[in-house]
């Protein structure tokens, strides 16, 4: 009995919490994190969940950013290496990661909303991100795919790049991961 209590008084702290930052202005809208060193930010509504690094299931003949299946409570999810997707690592050096117990690299799924049982590995988690902290940079790369449609910079100086998850889980190179 002593359980439920507790579980419902967990509810209805985070329903106090979840209400009192949606009222926030300064809310957070952005999921930052890294790949390769690349600070790369995207709308907290497209990302679903954090999920650690977990024993993903090979899928043969796939280009070599596929790294294949993972269970994600209950449900298949393709996982692709976001890092390599993007030009930014090889094969040699994602061997590093794979070490589960000291790697900080985590499964970032899409929004189950977006229609698609995909998740990228990311690096590390740079944490949430408000409007306020972060503005746009003066100039984009005029070559940026479609699901790369801005820069940002925040107060530090810092670069950020946006990747829209939606335009991306439908970008023709993402979704030929044949090889």
């Amino acid at each position: 009995m002593g359980n439920r209590e507790a579980l419902r008084e967990l509810q209805n702290r985070l329903a106090q919490r979840l209400h009192a930052v949606g009222a926030d202005a300064n809310a957070a809208t952005w999921l930052a994190f890294e790949c390769m060193g690349q600070g790369v930010v995207v709308s907290l509504p497209a990302a679903g969940e954090i999920f650690p690094l977990c024993p993903l299931l090979p899928v043969p003949h796939t280009k070599s950013w596929f790294l294949g299946v993972a269970n994600l409570r209950g449900q298949l999810h393709g996982v692709v290496d976001l890092a390599a997707f993007l030009g930014l690592r090889s094969a040699l050096e994602l061997e590093q990661l794979r070490e589960p117990q000291r790697s900080p690299a985590r499964l970032l799924a899409f929004n189950a909303n977006l229609g698609s049982h995909c998740a990228v590995l990311i690096d590390r988690l740079a944490g949430l991100r408000s409007a306020n902290q972060l503005n746009k940079a003066p100039t984009q790369d005029a070559a940026s795919p479609a699901f790369a449609p801005a820069q940002w910079q925040d107060t530090d100086g810092r670069s950020w790049q946006e990747l829209d998850l939606g335009l991306l889980a439908r970008h023709e190179q993402y979704l030929a991961i044949a090889a």
